[in-house]
């Protein structure tokens, strides 16, 4: 039993870190109908950002008091930042001219753009493994018998304050308001003075942020990156953003889970060398039976 709950809590961080990268998946899909491959890409190159900020920094072990506050703060809004910036470059360079094209031409563009980063961040920290300082103290307290890390609560903390705080812009501010008018009916939506541009650059803004945000997390809790990290990550997230119920941020946070859960269940039971098998599996499933997800949100057809 104590296994079976450690395993559960192993599988809730992991698919933390999933969900905060398939929000951005569901937000773009959900205002332009782009599955952007180049978004786990981001992801990773958020936690490089994370790293060289804390390098900048002199932030090379644990840190107490202030300074933990202050150089964890730094690195985790100078990652979204950067992030958010990048992405509002790859949707005004590559994106933006195509989106009017056939389906299958933003498709290719969003797998060139994913060759293009992790080709930078190889060249930027080579092509191995880098370790991650490991700044957060990592005390750990015993439930039921089972040992929940600093670091565990940190991460899911993280995920699901994002996850409202998101659910708040979307739903309460005047941008979030145009972008679910665009999401419903672009052209009405622009008939009625919301600018499309702005509003679809804003929302690879924010999904972008969110992307550097877990990527900062993943550095901290793994303590190492690797510039193809975001390839499976990105592929493992996309499946969170489809079982959830893509364009919904709810849909996105709980097949985030409910991925995390999964693989660490079938990683215990079988090996990690099943893991994969289990995680894609689902998305066949779901693909087949239920397309529109869990939630079950269907969004309007995109022309």
């Amino acid at each position: 039993m104590h296994e079976f709950l450690a395993q559960l809590i192993n599988g809730i961080s992991l698919g933390s870190i999933y969900a905060l990268i398939a929000l951005g998946y569901t937000m773009v899909y959900g205002i332009i109908g782009l599955i952007n491959f180049a978004h786990g890409d981001v992801y990773t190159l958020g936690s490089f950002f994370s790293l060289a900020i804390l390098g900048l920094l002199g932030a090379t072990g644990e840190l107490h008091g202030p300074a933990l506050a202050i150089d964890a703060g730094l690195a985790l809004f100078g990652a979204a930042l950067l992030c958010g910036i990048v992405g509002v470059l790859i949707e005004r360079l590559a994106y933006r001219r195509l989106r009017n094209a056939p389906r299958l031409a933003p498709l290719i563009t969003a797998i060139g753009v994913s060759f293009i980063l992790e080709n930078a961040m190889q060249v930027w920290k080579g092509p191995s493994p880098v370790s991650f300082p490991a700044i957060l103290p990592n005390p750990a307290v015993t439930v039921a018998g089972v040992a929940i890390s600093l670091q565990q609560f940190v991460v899911v903390g993280l995920a699901v304050v994002t996850m409202l705080a998101l659910q708040l812009f979307v739903h309460g501010t005047r941008v979030g308001r145009a972008m679910r008018a665009t999401a419903q009916d672009r052209d009405a939506a622009q008939l009625m003075g919301i600018d499309i541009n702005k509003t679809i650059a804003i929302t690879f803004l924010v999904g972008s942020a969110l992307a550097g945000v877990a990527g900062f997390v993943s550095g901290v809790y793994y303590q190492s990156t690797w510039f193809f990290n975001g390839f499976g990550a990105g592929l493992k997230a996309f499946t969170a953003a489809v079982l959830g119920g893509i364009g919904n941020i709810a849909g996105a946070m709980l097949g985030g889970f409910l991925i995390g859960i999964v693989e660490s269940f079938a990683t215990w039971l079988f090996g990690g060398q099943w893991s994969n098998v289990a995680v894609f599996a689902i998305l066949i499933l779901a693909l087949v039976f239920r397309p529109s997800g869990l939630l079950g949100e269907t969004l309007p057809e995109k022309v």
